[in-house]
C-alpha cells in the first residue's frame, strides 16, 4: 500500500471510530458497554493490562514498557501494583499525587510518556473508548448529568457509581439550551491527544514571578465581560487550563517541586476530593491522574520543609532507579543510537556497547557486604549469569541490600554522548571497546557533578570494564581460529563424559578403531578438570555429580549436552582455548606470516565478519589486540 492509501486508509479508521449520540443514547450504550464509564485510573491500569502481564516466580512482567523502558522490571511492578491497581479499584491511593523520584536520565520522563502515548491509542480502541458532553471545553463526564438523589437509583439498575457534579458551563447549558431535560444533552465519543489538548495534559514551571495561575486552572476571557454582562459567567470563562484539559485523563507535572507554592495548593483539593478552584464559580470537578517527577536533591529538600507536610501527605512516592542489568543498559544504548542519525553510518564492533553497559553499571552498584562476593561477580548475578557458589536466593538477598542502590552513578545519556563522540571524532568505518571506553575515560574530566574521589572510582570501573573486555575478545578470537568451535567442543565433551562414566562404574573403555579394552584416560580427564580449579581430592565428586546430572537429563527425558552443565562447559572451553592459545598468538602477532599464517588469518577474519557481527576494519583490530594480549 502505497504512503497516500495509508493516510486515507486511517482517515476513514477515524471516521469509523466517532459516535454522537444523546444522553438518552449514551444510557443505553452503557447498558452493553459498561466499562466505558470507567474513571481515569482505571483506564490507565486496564491500559497497562490490556498489552499483556506474564508472571514468573511470583513476580508481574507488565509487557506494556516493553518497548521502551529496559531492567525496571521490580519498579515497575510496583508501580502497577502499589499504585495503578489499588487506584484504579477506588482504594485511597486514588488520592494521591504519583511522584516518580530519581536520577537524572533514569527513565521517569519516559513512563510518563509511554502512559500519555498509551492512553492516545487506547482512547481509539473498543476497551478504552471516552465519551463526554459534546462541545465541553473539559470533556466532561456525561454522567456528571444525573441529579445527586437520583445517583443511587442508578447505581442499583446500572452497577456505576457517578463522582462528581456538572460544571458551571454545563449546568447553565443544560438550563438555557435543553430546558433542563438531561436526555436532550448531546453525548460524543472523543480521542485523548496531547497535540489537540483532549485528555492529556504537561505542565512545565517556569519563572514564578510571570507564571501564571491560569496555566492550570483556566482565565477569565475580558473580551466577553461586555457580551455576558458578569466574570462569574461561564461563559465569559476560558476553560482551558492544563487540569481541565487533561480531564478524564492524565496530568504531567514536570519538575513539580520547582512550582511556585500556588500551584502545588491547587493539586491537594484536586487528589484528595477530585475538584479544584477556578474563577468565581464553586469548585469544579475533574477525574484525571496526577503524575509528577523530580530527582532526590529536590525531594529531600521538600520534604525538609515542614510547610510541605500537607502535600507531602498526599503523595506516593515511586522511587526509579537506574537499570543494574548489563544486558538491558546494552539495549538501552542499542536504541538511543538505533534512533539517532548516527544509526548505520559508524560500525559499532560486537561487545562495544557492551562494555560501556559494564562500567555503567559497576558505577550504579554498591560493594556487597556478603563475603566472598566482589562487585563484578555481583553485576554477573543481577544479570542472571551463573556465579560459582550463588544461587537465586542469593541474588534476591543482593538485590534487597540496599533500598537505595541504583540512586547513583552514570546516566546513559553521558555514556550516548561519549559514544557519539567517538563516533563522530575516529575517522574510520568502525569503532570497537576500546574506543568507547578511551572516549569515557576522556569525559570524566568535563562531567561536572564528579568528584575527585567518584573519578578515581570511575577510572577503576574503567579498568575492570576492560578486563572483561579482554576475556571476551580473546574467547572471540580463539572461537574463530576453530572451524567449528561447537563441534570441537561436543567431541571433547562427549570424550570426557565416556571416560568418566567408565571410571565412576569402574570399567574399560572400547576403543572403536582397534577394539581394544583400555583404562579410563586419566590424563584427558585431570586435563580438563584443572582448567576450573577440581583438585585431586575433588575429582571423585565432581564425576560422581556429572553422572548424577547425566542420570537425572535421562529421567526428564532430556538430552545432556554441552551447554547442560556450564562449570564443565566452562572447563571444555578452557582447555580448547589453552591448547589453541599458541596456536593463536604465533598467527597473530606475526609481523612477516608465511602463507600458512595468512591463509588462517585470512579464513579466521572471514569468519569474524560472516557470523561474529564484525567487519573488515574491527575484525583485524580485534585481531591485533588479541596478539598483544597473548604475548604479554
Amino acid at each position: 500500500m502505497e504512503f497516500l492509501d495509508q493516510v486515507k486508509q486511517h482517515r476513514n479508521n477515524e471516521e469509523q471510530l466517532k459516535w454522537e449520540g444523546t444522553f438518552a443514547d449514551y444510557l443505553e450504550l452503557l447498558k452493553e458497554k459498561p466499562w466505558v464509564a470507567q474513571p481515569a485510573h482505571a483506564r490507565v491500569y486496564n491500559m497497562i493490562k490490556s498489552a499483556g502481564v506474564t508472571e514468573k516466580d511470583g513476580h508481574h512482567h507488565y509487557h506494556f514498557f516493553d518497548d521502551d523502558i529496559y531492567g525496571l522490571e521490580e519498579t515497575l511492578e510496583r508501580l502497577v501494583e502499589e499504585y495503578f491497581h489499588p487506584a484504579a479499584k477506588r482504594l485511597d491511593v486514588k488520592k494521591r499525587i504519583l511522584m516518580l523520584m530519581g536520577p537524572v536520565s533514569g527513565g521517569k520522563s519516559t513512563i510518563v510518556t509511554m502512559l500519555k502515548r498509551g492512553l492516545e491509542q487506547f482512547s481509539r480502541t473498543e476497551e478504552g473508548a471516552v465519551y463526554a458532553i459534546k462541545d465541553c471545553p473539559m470533556h466532561e463526564d456525561p454522567l456528571h448529568l444525573i441529579p445527586d438523589h437520583l445517583r443511587n437509583e442508578f447505581y442499583q439498575e446500572y452497577g456505576i457509581k457517578v463522582e462528581g457534579h456538572l460544571s458551571p458551563l454545563n449546568a447553565m447549558r443544560l438550563e438555557k439550551d435543553y430546558d433542563g431535560k438531561i436526555e436532550d444533552v448531546p453525548v460524543e465519543r472523543i480521542f485523548f491527544s496531547e497535540d489537540q489538548r483532549v485528555g492529556v495534559g504537561t505542565f512545565s514551571p517556569s519563572d514564578p514571578k510571570s507564571q501564571d495561575i491560569a496555566d492550570l486552572t483556566g482565565s477569565i476571557d475580558f473580551s466577553t465581560i461586555a457580551q455576558y454582562g458578569s466574570e462569574s459567567d461561564p461563559r465569559a470563562y476560558r476553560f482551558d487550563g492544563e487540569l481541565n484539559k487533561a480531564n478524564r485523563g492524565l496530568m504531567e507535572f514536570q519538575e513539580m517541586l520547582k512550582c511556585d507554592e500556588k500551584f502545588l495548593w491547587h493539586l491537594l483539593s484536586l487528589t484528595q476530593e477530585g475538584n479544584f478552584k477556578a474563577g468565581r464559580f464553586a469548585l469544579i470537578s475533574a477525574d484525571e491522574m496526577v503524575i509528577a517527577h523530580t530527582n532526590e536533591a529536590e525531594y529531600q529538600s521538600f520534604i525538609s520543609n515542614q510547610k510541605n507536610e500537607a502535600l507531602q501527605s498526599r503523595m506516593i512516592v515511586m522511587p526509579v532507579p537506574y537499570n543494574l542489568k548489563v544486558s538491558d543498559e546494552e539495549r538501552i544504548y542499542e536504541k538511543m543510537i538505533h534512533d539517532s542519525d548516527l544509526s548505520g553510518e559508524v560500525h559499532i564492533a560486537p561487545h562495544a556497547l557492551r562494555t560501556a553497559a559494564i562500567f555503567s553499571v559497576l558505577t550504579r552498584l554498591k560493594e556487597p557486604n556478603v563475603r566472598g562476593i566482589d562487585l563484578v561477580q555481583k553485576m554477573r548475578l543481577y544479570d542472571g549469569e551463573n556465579v560459582e557458589g550463588f544461587n537465586d536466593v542469593d541474588r534476591q538477598e543482593l538485590r534487597h541490600e540496599f533500598a537505595d542502590e541504583g540512586m547513583t552513578g552514570i546516566d546513559p545519556r553521558y555514556v550516548i554522548n561519549r559514544i557519539s563522540s567517538a563516533m563522530i571524532k575516529k575517522d574510520v568505518p568502525s569503532i570497537n571497546a576500546l574506543d568507547v571506553l578511551r572516549s569515557l575515560k576522556e569525559g570524566l574530566d568535563q562531567h561536572p557533578s564528579i568528584s575527585k574521589e567518584d573519578k578515581d572510582k570511575y577510572l577503576n570501573f574503567i579498568s575492570l570494564a576492560r578486563k572483561e573486555y579482554d576475556e571476551v575478545a580473546k574467547q572471540e578470537v580463539q572461537k574463530a581460529f576453530v572451524y567449528s568451535f561447537e563441534e570441537s567442543a561436543k567431541t571433547l565433551m562427549d570424550n570426557y563424559l565416556d571416560n568418566v562414566e567408565a571410571y565412576c562404574n569402574n570399567n574399560k573403555i572400547h576403543d572403536p578403531i582397534t577394539g581394544e579394552e583400555m583404562d579410563p584416560d586419566e590424563r584427558l580427564m585431570r586435563s580438563i578438570e584443572e582448567q576450573i580449579g577440581i583438585s585431586e581430592n575433588a575429582k571423585k565428586a565432581f564425576r560422581e555429580e556429572i553422572l548424577i546430572r547425566i542420570s537425572a537429563y535421562a529421567r526428564k527425558g532430556k538430552r545432556f549436552d554441552y551447554q547442560s552443565h556450564e562449570r564443565l562447559r566452562e572447563a571444555i572451553q578452557k582447555k580448547l582455548f589453552a591448547d589453541l592459545k599458541d596456536v593463536v598468538k604465533i598467527t597473530t602477532s606475526s609481523k612477516t606470516p608465511d602463507e600458512t599464517q595468512l591463509k588462517r588469518m585470512n579464513e579466521v577474519t572471514r569468519r569474524l565478519v560472516e557470523e561474529y557481527g564484525y567487519n573488515l576494519t574491527s575484525a583485524n583490530e580485534l585481531l591485533k589486540y588479541v596478539g598483544s594480549l597473548l604475548n604479554r
